[in-house]
């Protein structure tokens, strides 16, 4: 507590390595809070910054801190496919609106091993025609593996976007058996 009585936001965060490139987590006590691909030194410090600045509170390096432990954990199991599910409690702070009802939507409704078109995912908020707004809204996840945004695939079989990289996507998939294993 701060000197009047207030919770001050912490925010703590490490970098894991996976078979897609080192990711940057990052949690609050709400939950967490952010996921980074390629969490590279550059591209780490410019993520803590973005999140000191939404979020109040300068980020702190603690790869021991209990706010951490279990998502990282979860995502090791994941990429070592041991898990299917992340069971996390997720701090939605950084995102709002349409974008976190599609987030949300996506998260509760796409399990491990399957894929939804952009349009679907539209009409499962309730906004039929609003499918570029979905690929916005996966553009702008906070979380992405944690909150599978690589499920969302193009109606005519594209495999659609991916702000981690379309070679990161194609790894995602098929660590869930929606595609085969790259040759190479």
């Amino acid at each position: 507590m701060d000197s009047h009585g207030q919770n001050e936001q912490q925010v703590v965060w490490t970098v894991v390595g996976t078979d897609i490139g080192p990711l940057l987590l990052a949690a609050t006590r709400e939950g967490l809070v952010n996921v980074v691909f390629h969490a590279t030194a550059e591209v780490r410090d410019k993520a803590l910054g973005r999140l000191a600045d939404r979020l109040g509170a300068v980020p702190v390096e603690a790869p021991g801190s209990p706010l951490l432990a279990e998502a990282i954990r979860q995502v090791e199991a994941y990429f070592s496919g041991t898990r299917r599910d992340f069971e996390l409690p997720l701090d939605w702070s950084l995102i709002s609106g349409f974008n976190r009802q599609v987030l949300r939507e996506l998260a509760s409704g796409v399990p491990f091993g399957a894929v939804v078109g952009y349009g679907d995912l539209a009409k499962r908020v309730g906004q039929p025609g609003a499918a570029q707004a979905v690929g916005m809204a996966m553009g702008a996840n906070p979380l992405p593996v944690v909150v599978p945004c690589h499920r969302v695939v193009e109606s005519d079989g594209g495999i659609g976007g991916f702000g981690g990289g379309l070679e990161a996507k194609r790894k995602l998939l098929a660590l869930e058996g929606v595609l085969p294993e790259p040759l190479f």
